[in-house]
């Protein structure tokens, strides 16, 4: 059902083409289209909106122009993320790796929380990168604890759902820990979805969601991936302190969570856009995970498959995922690459494609941030590999040192969208003609 009949204009062009797949991906996910159809009705008592991510500030913009009545409250967002908002105060913070600015707005959000009564709703906006942004140590830890376990974890390769539980375990207001401050007030919860499998608890280490997990899944994480924690954060994953509350805990009775939007949804928006234009879509699935470079050099060989064989789809036709890869850092001493996820993917997929013709392809982060860099990802072509080379640069021991956007950047090819004041993870397109 993934196939449209026929063949596209002879005017296609894959540049232009694949970034209106971005766009129709990220445009799915715009706060102020999801936000408006989950609004609840409006309490008895106060609306307090309380939220962290980044697309946290665009979800408040959007809760103060559709709400019928007062509405006061907090959200933390990242740096550069922040829109107006005339009654809901935005509050900007460090991500990837949290700062005392989150850690103070957490606070705030807390004894906000804490301050509702049972007449009150709390309306909760969360959206990946909530995890980093909504930041307060468990009594006993410090904030460069949960730094230097949060650095740790961005080098290990650890997958999302791995880093989310650790966070949850070591925080006083993840796993749960906030719905729980807020009750007998009823809360209900927008999410953004930048999680394969949208699992509300892992977005944003799940705040207001009951937690499956335990203190002792934590330990077994940092053990897996060789991992040495500050001795203070060792002595609190030991003690009782850990646990989260978990399903059936009577403090999250009044609290329910909905997802507004999803990594599906948007694949599902750029695969409509490609079936008009006559290419056919097939979305290879929303929550793929593993490491980067390899999951480009898989892709690498369905796209081929498709252009050699017409499997599993008949050219022309493209290649749409989603989900989040993960990169493991291979060289931890004075040099460090620069890159994100998606142009580990993209290099990986180069790299096996070795320029056959009539195959290119787009990755990037909807959020607009790839890694730590300034961009949202870039573009392989089939040329791509032949241009570096021209440039003077072997993408092949680039990727070997973690340093791969400087080759995009070097022929052109960054992919550049500035912050999308959205998150539904990963979008990656391959076109094959």
């Amino acid at each position: 059902m993934n196939d449209h009949p026929g063949a596209p204009p002879g005017s296609l062009e894959p540049r232009p083409f694949l970034h209106a797949l971005l766009t129709a991906a990220i445009d799915a996910a715009a706060p102020d289209k999801v936000v408006p159809p989950h609004l609840p009705p409006p309490p008895r008592g106060r609306t307090i909106v309380i939220g962290a991510g980044k697309a946290s500030a665009a979800m408040a913009r959007a809760v103060e122009s559709n709400w019928p009545g007062p509405v006061e409250g907090l959200v933390v967002t990242r740096y550069d993320h922040a829109v107006p908002c005339d009654r809901i105060e935005i509050v900007e913070a460090g991500h990837p790796v949290p700062d005392a600015n989150g850690e103070a707005a957490a606070r705030r959000i807390l004894a906000l929380a804490r301050a509702a009564g049972p007449d009150d709703l709390v309306l909760c906006l969360i959206s990946g990168g909530g995890s980093s942004l909504l930041s307060l140590p468990a009594d006993g830890l410090t904030l460069d604890d949960k730094m230097a376990v949060n650095r740790a974890l961005l080098d290990s390769g650890a997958a999302i759902a791995e880093m989310n539980t650790i966070r949850k375990h070591l925080s006083a207001i993840k796993g749960g820990r906030l719905a729980a401050a807020t009750h007998p007030a009823k809360v209900r919860t927008l999410l953004i979805s930048d999680v394969p499998g949208d699992d509300p608890s892992v977005i944003a280490s799940g705040p207001t969601v009951a937690d499956t997990s335990t203190a002792a899944d934590a330990r077994a994480i940092l053990r897996r991936h060789g991992i040495t924690v500050p001795p203070a954060v060792e002595a609190h994953l030991a003690s009782d302190a850990a646990e989260t509350p978990g399903p059936g805990d009577p403090h999250l009775a009044t609290s329910n969570a909905v997802i507004v939007a999803s990594p599906q949804a948007s694949l599902e928006a750029a695969a409509a856009v490609a079936r008009a234009r006559g290419v056919n879509a097939l979305i290879l699935g929303d929550a793929i995970e593993g490491e980067a470079r390899e999951v480009g050099r898989v892709m690498a060989g369905i796209a081929l498959s498709v252009r050699k064989h017409g499997h599993p789809a008949s050219p022309p036709a493209v290649l749409l995922s989603g989900g989040e890869t993960t990169v493991t850092i291979r060289e931890r001493g004075r040099h460090r690459g620069r890159g994100g996820r998606n142009t580990e993917f993209l290099a990986g997929l180069a790299v096996q494609l070795n320029g056959e013709a009539g195959i290119t392809a787009l990755a990037a982060d909807t959020d607009g941030i790839d890694g730590s860099e300034d961009n949202a990802g870039a573009i392989v072509t089939p040329d791509t590999l032949s241009r570096a080379r021209e440039a003077g640069i072997d993408i092949r021991t680039a990727l070997d040192r973690n340093d791969v956007y400087p080759v995009f950047a070097a022929i052109g090819d960054i992919v550049h969208t500035g912050p999308t004041l959205t998150n539904v993870n990963d979008f990656r397109a391959i076109l094959v003609m």
